[in-house]
């Protein structure tokens, strides 16, 4: 299902998407009529708007168009919202733009998913803090990796800081049981902030290398759509495929309340 501005998408209203390619978006995950984050994924739409198009976003509009998707639907889904200017030409990206809002939604699938394996990479995501649309070096680096065997791709900066996955954010528990989130340019994923609010046991965010990753007993992944999903190996080195604090964390996240639209 896809609205563009709460009407029936057409392929000339979508080419813009595939020719210059140029937006932002979030991806929420509906259950029972209930969003976790909401909110946040609202805010985080307003800030983005604001950093790749200088234009302001009312977010009582999106949350219409949103409605109107959704309609009666019942059970779990994921929905996006992607936001762009059908008018924007890629050799004229300066110009004003138009925001319009794409609404699309797809089947969830069970949370949490089966435990991944992922594989490290030296990569910067250009814009680390802003949800863009502009995904091939993710999608690259995610090809690569599962080509040689793993899951997924977690990057590495130059200086040695390991960040985030593909696309989701990456949290360590070490020995003492500490959640370390690391600290490098990452995206402020919705379902991190909500668990580093929630979760009243110990938690920190701290520099985190590949040295360090065989000290950590356990890894995990986290987004919208996954939950808190267990990493059981990152490169070389295996991680426990269960631990007390990852099911902590599972729990706290199950008990947070949704917002229904």
């Amino acid at each position: 299902m896809a609205e563009l501005n709460g009407a029936s998408v057409s392929l000339e209203d979508l080419q813009i998407l595939a020719l210059t390619n140029y937006g932002h978006f979030t991806s929420m995950r509906m259950d029972d009529g209930a969003i976790r984050g909401l909110t946040l994924h609202m805010e985080r739409l307003v800030r983005d708007c604001r950093l790749v198009f200088d234009a302001d976003l009312a977010p009582e509009r999106v949350l219409g168009y949103v409605r109107k998707a959704v309609g009666q639907r019942t059970g779990s889904f994921n929905i996006r919202v992607t936001i762009f200017d059908p008018a924007l030409e890629m050799g004229h990206p300066g110009a004003d733009a138009d925001p319009h809002v794409l609404v699309t939604t797809r089947p969830a699938g069970a949370m949490p998913p089966p435990s991944l394996k992922a594989k490290t990479f030296t990569f910067s995501r250009d814009t680390a803090a802003v949800k863009h649309i502009g995904l091939f070096p993710q999608l690259r680096l995610r090809r690569e990796a599962q080509r040689a065997g793993f899951d997924d791709a977690v990057f590495v900066e130059a200086d040695g800081r390991i960040s985030e996955g593909g696309t989701w954010n990456l949290g360590f528990i070490d020995e003492s049981g500490m959640v370390v989130w690391p600290d490098a340019p990452v995206l402020p994923g919705v379902t991190m902030q909500l668990l580093q609010a929630a979760y009243d046991e110990k938690m920190t965010t701290a520099p985190v290398t590949l040295a360090d990753v065989p000290r950590m007993r356990a890894a995990f992944a986290t987004n919208t759509s996954i939950g808190v999903r267990t990493i059981s190996a990152l490169d070389d080195v295996q991680f426990a495929a269960e631990d007390p604090v990852l099911s902590a964390l599972r729990n706290v996240y199950a008990d947070i309340p949704g917002e229904h639209l």
